[in-house]
């Protein structure tokens, strides 16, 4: 993955994980909300003072994470998401605020839940349970310190709320542990679609090959090349050229009857080891049937067009088929030039035509027919 995608994955992750603390951070403000009211109430047994301190520990927590996560200092930890220590700190004060109730610690159970399901999606089994037995020992612990000090005023209710929810948290941890399971199986199923569309794009990248490849040569084949020049000729701008050439391998019949048809077969996969050697990037040769090759230089000039096809005859010419002996390989071409405008049936017919005449002339050569008079 390159450097930039890498920090626009950073990013994204980031701006979804300040999402999931403003998540958080309202949560806060709902329970401070409630805790509020609780105190207007008079349901708060405790001075103004207490109270604000309680308040100021919740915002001082909740910019600690803020400064964590604007900083991208969360992502040293093993989860940036910092999901776990949120709901720790959550739960401690909760408790605290707890502490400061009387009647009312009963409706305020449900800030346990609520703080903990900011963690069913994103911690480990194990470890949202922990956190669940941090929220039971906390919460009973206060009631058991109330009760040796006798201030438990009730204490019948104080088991009812403890079993409440100590029956809250159990099922809390397993949903969290169904929701784990599901989450794990997602994403082998995710995976493995992956690996399945993996698997079919590399097989249709084959079967594009297969149609668009001679299987002999590795050569592109005829349909494929006049795919490409029709396309190249529609891109054609006033002025510039493209070299069209057909391609002739001499006496191939003869190499046949004499050698037999697997040393033909060796001869053309020469000729096409020398065409790419000899070509540069962007030009394109293909099979065009048989022994015939047809040959594209896009954007050339007439004088550089000769001399590349007289170049890939006399490499030709020297070539050595492997495993086999020929004598005197040679071929013949048939150039013309693509203007704008040209039509790519038209043009063949004039690569033909000039290949007829190297043919005719004695072989071995490159005959031209230029499509306008100037070239």
């Amino acid at each position: 993955m390159s450097k930039s995608a890498q920090a626009l994955a950073s990013r994204t992750l980031q701006s979804l994980m300040l999402k999931r603390f403003g998540m958080a951070v309202f949560t806060y403000f709902l329970a401070m909300a409630l805790g509020t009211v609780a105190f207007i109430y008079n349901h708060l047994e405790i001075p103004l003072s207490n109270f604000l301190l309680l308040n100021a520990g919740v915002v001082i927590s909740q910019l600690v994470f803020l400064g964590l996560f604007l900083s991208g200092r969360n992502l040293l930890f093993q989860d940036p998401s910092l999901t776990e220590p949120q709901v720790l700190v959550g739960l401690v004060l909760q408790t605290l605020s707890l502490s400061m109730l009387d009647d009312a610690r009963g409706p305020m159970l449900i800030m346990y839940v609520l703080i903990l399901m900011f963690g069913v999606f994103q911690l480990r089994p194990k470890v949202f349970v922990r956190c669940a037995i941090v929220a039971f020992i906390g919460f009973a612990g206060l009631n058991i310190v109330e009760a040796y000090n006798l201030k438990l005023s009730r204490p019948e209710l104080a088991v009812l709320e403890v079993c409440v929810l100590s029956v809250a948290l159990a099922w809390l941890s397993l949903f969290a542990s169904y929701v784990h399971s599901m989450r794990q199986r997602m994403r082998q199923r995710r995976f493995a679609l992956q690996a399945h569309q993996d698997t079919l794009r590399g097989m249709m990248r084959q079967l594009e090959d297969l149609a668009s490849t001679d299987e002999l040569t590795g050569l592109f084949n005829r349909r494929h090349f006049l795919n490409i020049a029709s396309r190249e000729l529609s891109s054609l701008r006033r002025g510039h050229k493209h070299g069209l050439a057909l391609i002739d391998l001499d006496h191939f019949k003869r190499i046949n009857d004499i050698h037999g048809h697997a040393s033909g077969d060796r001869v053309l996969q020469t000729f096409a080891s020398v065409a790419q050697t000899c070509l540069r990037d962007g030009d394109v040769v293909a099979r065009y049937g048989g022994e015939e090759f047809v040959l594209l230089l896009p954007d050339t000039e007439p004088d550089h067009f000769v001399a590349c096809c007289e170049r890939l005859r006399e490499a030709f010419s020297r070539a050595e088929p492997l495993g086999i002996k020929v004598d005197n390989l040679s071929l013949s071409i048939g150039m013309t030039l693509l203007e704008m405008g040209d039509d790519l049936d038209e043009a063949l017919h004039r690569a033909d035509q000039a290949l007829y005449q190297a043919k005719r002339t004695g072989r071995n050569r490159c005959a031209a027919a230029w499509a306008s008079a100037d070239a």
